[in-house]
């Protein structure tokens, strides 16, 4: 146990000191703001599919490669992303290059970096909004397991399951694995899992698709109109899931596959619109901050995550969650779905209404990206 906790400890201490340049490298690769939409939604493609194989695939592959010992499955897949994983990483070290930087008589005191940020509207709004996208992720991502399992009939479920031919999918997949690796969804009681897997897997797939789509109308539109009509419109499908019976499998489905889709548009703006927060700082104070920016960003992130993870396990308390029980009571049942619709809901419409706020529009975005192409020109 002591070495598990030390060797997580130093993995999230690398893992941070790793993310937080490569997140900002978007920044100083291009000053193109277009090339940032494209950058960024290359890279969401492949955060998507990465997203994809763990949620869909991991539990398989650990099975089917430990010959049926989860734990031995697990210790060789997870050595094979680790060793990718290097890699990809000495890959893209030595194929990046830093094509923005600070003018050479720039100095960087840590206080000047703190006052330019106090003052700096947009990375505010950006900051506040990045904490409010990561609690309602980890607030509705963790509770729709629970929701698949106490609100939804399991009847309804399976009837759900069939009509899709779950099972001859299973089969086909086990002829490529093996029997073993999917006989978690072969047990008895097992719909709400599959279900819950099938419905991911899917709004996982849309997001993909969605993703793909948010280059072109960024480009036209501008990031800050397209990021808060996608963002309000992926409320709306939350907000419906909550006014439906516990036998609308087919269209919670549909309404989670579309939110999917719409919300995997929002996905690569949040950064390529804090590279642009990082131009604007430029902009106005003559200095560039790119690393302080991201890093405050990150920060937010992880406070989001936190928050959310810690709100679930409040909210799920004060409505009488048991976690033993096998049937939870109607006042418990009514917070799952709280948190899977109406306050991930609420939450994202209060994070659109802030982008009002926000000033960097397309005109802005084609001032800022001029004037400082013409300061770094005079610099050379």
């Amino acid at each position: 146990m002591i070495y598990a906790l030390v060797t997580y400890l130093l993995l999230v201490i690398v893992y941070s000191a790793n993310n937080l340049p490569y997140s900002a490298l978007s920044g100083v690769i291009t000053g193109s703001m277009k090339e940032r939409n494209s950058l960024s939604s290359y890279r969401f493609v492949a955060v998507m599919v990465a997203q994809f194989i763990i949620q869909v695939l991991l539990l398989p592959l650990a099975i089917s490669v430990g010959k049926g010992d989860k734990a031995a499955g697990f210790e060789k897949v997870m050595l094979v992303f680790a060793v990718v994983g290097v890699i990809c990483f000495l890959v893209t070290f030595l194929t990046t290059r830093e094509r923005i930087k600070p003018a050479k008589t720039q100095k960087t005191p840590v206080l000047q970096d703190l006052r330019d940020l106090a003052g700096n509207r947009p990375w505010l709004i950006m900051l506040t909004l990045t904490v409010l996208v990561f609690i309602t992720l980890a607030l509705k991502g963790g509770m729709n397991i629970y929701y698949f399992r106490y609100f939804l009939s399991e009847e309804s479920q399976v009837a759900f399951l069939q009509g899709i031919g779950f099972d001859n999918l299973l089969n086909s997949l086990s002829n490529t694995f093996d029997e073993e690796a999917f006989s978690e969804f072969r047990k008895p009681g097992s719909a709400p899992f599959s279900t819950s897997s099938i419905v991911s897997a899917a709004s996982t797939f849309a997001m993909i698709v969605g993703i793909l789509f948010s280059k072109p109308l960024a480009d036209k539109f501008g990031k800050r109109n397209i990021f808060g009509i996608f963002l309000a419109l992926s409320a709306f499908c939350l907000l419906v899931i909550y006014f439906l019976p516990n036998n609308a499998v087919s269209t919670v489905f549909t309404l989670q596959t579309l939110h999917g889709l719409i919300y995997g548009i929002t996905i690569p703006l949040l950064w390529a619109m804090i590279a642009d927060v990082a131009d604007y700082s430029e902009w106005r104070h003559a200095r560039r901050a790119t690393a302080i920016i991201f890093s405050a960003m990150i920060f937010g992130l992880k406070v989001g995550l936190s928050v959310g993870g810690a709100l679930a396990t409040f909210i799920l308390s004060r409505f009488g969650y048991e976690g033993d029980a096998a049937v939870q009571t109607e006042s418990a049942v009514t917070g799952i779905r709280l948190m899977v619709s109406v306050l991930p809901g609420l939450i994202f419409i209060g994070g659109a209404g802030l982008l009002f706020f926000y000033s960097i529009n397309k005109k802005m975005e084609n001032t800022i990206e001029a004037d400082l192409k013409l300061r770094r020109e005079q610099n050379v």
